[in-house]
């Protein structure tokens, strides 16, 4: 049975870059693997139009000098917010949940495809960076700025290439943030901000298109076998909710008694009363899906019986908001804005 446990507060690649940076697909992009770094078109464009920049984080500042040419990723969101800004990482953490054998997501075999670059190296994943990994591929910036990294993590980095931390709390980056700390960090700031400002544009003609959206509550949860999560208003996944013109249920913050940064869980016997006029399912397979749907313990709350409830299935679709990035937000926009719609029309 795959599990659904939340991660960390962790379809198209033309539609996420906006109408103002498209041009960046056809910048020339950071080479992948070469020896010969004089071969290497420099990431962020001529080494003579970057500016200087100093980016602070939870270990204090990185200064990066020069144009960055050989990034390497360590987390989720700066490898997808440098490819929409036109870089491929040398080398990115390997991903399992939602990816392919090879460790990638869906999103990015898009990007990798669409720019014909090489593909990056696939770091192991783990608690720990793979320091020798890293090391091997001769990076000359380091981004973890959505990660899970400790300061003596950061300080092992350090001394293999300039490296970026998340800004105060692991794996609690926003995820704009994240894009506009690697477009300052690629020298590509004013990308960063069209891109994010094409993102915004499309969820909002999203919402746009779906006036039955506005104002009505909704919750966000994951049914696990073992536990049932509430994903609570901080989180990613209900901020995009409120983009599409949602109101977080009342009844989240009512019933949320524990101490952690991005969901609470909630005991069967008190799910009845997370009441809310659309009730949002994150449900990693078909097989959980009619589980939970036959259930009678669910069959408690309002939003069953009223049949408003949106369930968005596949380990993919649900990585896409689990957080956001630059590149997945809009890749499975339309699989939530479909199961979401059916609902709100259900709740009236």
């Amino acid at each position: 049975m795959t599990s659904l446990r939340p991660i960390p507060a962790r379809a198209r690649l033309r539609a996420v870059l906006p109408l103002a940076a498209a041009a960046l697909l056809v910048l020339p992009l950071a080479a992948c693997g070469s020896d010969d770094s004089s071969d290497a078109p420099e990431a962020g464009g001529s080494s003579g139009s970057f500016e200087p920049v100093t980016i602070e984080h939870a270990f204090g500042a990185t200064e990066i000098d020069e144009q960055p040419e050989r990034v390497v990723t360590w987390g989720w969101g700066s490898p997808d917010a440098a490819l929409a800004l036109g870089v491929t990482p040398v080398a990115m953490e390997k991903l399992t949940y939602g990816a392919n054998e090879a460790g990638f997501m869906p999103w990015q075999e898009e990007a990798f495809e669409e720019f014909g670059d090489e593909v990056p190296i696939a770091l192991t994943p783990g608690e720990a960076p793979p320091f020798e990994e890293i090391a091997a591929a001769e990076p000359d910036l380091i981004l973890a700025n959505y990660s899970g990294i400790t300061e003596a993590d950061y300080e092992k980095l350090s001394k293999i290439a300039d490296t970026v931390a998340y800004p105060e709390e692991p794996w609690a980056t926003p995820w704009r943030d994240v894009v506009t700390t690697v477009g300052e960090a690629l020298g590509k700031p004013e990308e960063a901000e069209q891109l994010l400002e094409g993102i915004d544009a499309e969820v909002a003609e999203a919402a746009e298109e779906h006036p039955e959206f506005e104002g009505k509550t909704i919750a966000a949860v994951a049914i696990d076998p073992s536990a049932f999560y509430v994903y609570r208003g901080v989180d990613p996944r209900v901020q995009f909710l409120e983009d599409l013109g949602f109101t977080l249920a009342p009844s989240v913050d009512e019933l949320d008694t524990e101490e952690t940064t991005f969901y609470y869980t909630l005991s069967t016997e008190e799910v009845d009363k997370l009441t809310s006029d659309v009730l949002l399912s994150y449900v990693p397979t078909e097989e959980r899906a009619e589980q939970i749907a036959k259930d009678p313990t669910f069959k408690t709350m309002q939003q069953f019986r009223d049949d408003t409830v949106a369930t968005v299935v596949g380990e993919d679709v649900v990585s896409a908001v689990s957080p956001p990035t630059a590149l997945s937000l809009t890749w499975g926009l339309d699989v939530f804005v479909d199961a979401l719609a059916q609902a709100a029309d259900n709740a009236g």
